[in-house]
């Protein structure tokens, strides 16, 4: 069975704040809920009124707990923490959780059980009752730029994650989808039933890894093979760009350097926005308007047979706002 998450879901990846978020029911009566898309993490959580004593500005109210706390020695509060650091005075207390991320964010609560409506394909309903946090105490990295959310919904591998708790109820299979609109905005979805049988290529996650690994990829530059071999890919949806490791990134501006058609480009030492930078005779209104001075690249994924996930120029350049309107890699 397959269960969509979308209410609709919304990108706010044009703007300036770059989050990925789907609205989601909570409760009885349900509510809904914000959340920010992260594969790269496991836990769901809602800013909390328990009271909340450390909150950011959120487009709902805060989410008000049933009294359903998860005890410490639920073992989805021991899969949170692990068998190192799960340690348990009493059977019967709360289950704390914290929670850092990798922009130095972070949530502080406990964790407790409510109900999720579901919409199936078929049209049925369901309301199991899941597991997440009530975060009471968040930390944001750039207090200025608040995300615009009430919490993060956690896609992660591991077993308090939303999908691992729907799998485990015989609900879904252990699929998540997450089609990303060109121009904004896209759909969520749990399971298997919306995968069309064509015109999609897969690799396989690897099963090891605790993140989503795609396992190595090499780098292709205008359909041809490079020496940039063998890297590691991880998949997060909580990042808005995509990285290179150092080694491997100075590797691929050598070679878009080398391969560049220099009509009408120089330099840019000038624009200190980045590293690299072109300018042009006349100012450049969008990346479109270089794309034809610059080759596409592709990574090759080594796990599966002829999969590769290709990238346009106007997918690795910027325009930036300078005297000159200058443009990066």
């Amino acid at each position: 069975m397959l269960v969509g998450l979308s209410a609709p879901p919304t990108s706010h990846s044009e703007s300036a704040t770059g989050y990925y978020y789907v609205t989601i029911n909570v409760g009885q009566p349900p509510k809904p809920y914000f959340l920010d898309i992260d594969t790269g993490s496991d836990l769901t959580w809602l800013q909390c009124d328990a009271p909340c004593t450390k909150c950011t500005p959120a487009p709902h109210s805060l989410y008000k707990p049933n009294r359903n706390l998860i005890k410490c020695q639920d073992p989805i509060c021991a899969s949170l923490h692990g068998p190192d650091n799960h340690d348990c005075q009493t059977p019967q207390e709360q289950c704390d959780y914290e929670v850092d991320y990798a922009d130095h964010g972070s949530s502080l609560g406990v964790l407790v059980k409510d109900s999720f409506p579901l919409k199936f394909t078929d049209g049925s309903v369901v309301s199991p009752l899941l597991a997440f946090g009530c975060g009471y105490d968040q930390d944001v990295p750039d207090p200025t730029h608040l995300p615009f959310t009430d919490g993060v919904l956690g896609l992660g591998v591991g077993k308090s994650s939303i999908l691992a708790q729907l799998r485990n109820m015989g609900l879904t299979r252990n699929v998540v989808g997450h089609c990303l609109s060109g121009e904004s905005g896209g759909f969520l979805f749990f399971g298997d039933q919306l995968v069309p049988s064509s015109g999609i290529v897969w690799t396989p996650i690897m099963s090891q890894s605790k993140h989503y690994s795609l396992g190595p990829a090499d780098v292709r530059f205008d359909g041809e093979a490079t020496n940039i071999k063998g890297l590691p890919m991880v998949l997060d949806s909580g990042s808005t760009y995509s990285y290179f490791s150092s080694q491997a990134y100075k590797a691929l501006v050598s070679l878009i350097k080398i391969n560049l058609n220099r009509n009408q480009l120089d330099d840019a030492s000038d624009d200190r926005s980045l590293l690299v930078c072109w300018k042009g005779a006349k100012p450049f209104k969008s990346v479109l308007d270089v794309v034809n001075y610059f080759k596409p690249l592709s990574l090759s994924f080594k796990t599966a047979k002829n999969v590769q996930f290709d990238l346009q120029p106007e997918a690795y350049l910027i325009v930036t706002v300078s005297p000159r309107h200058a443009f990066h890699n």
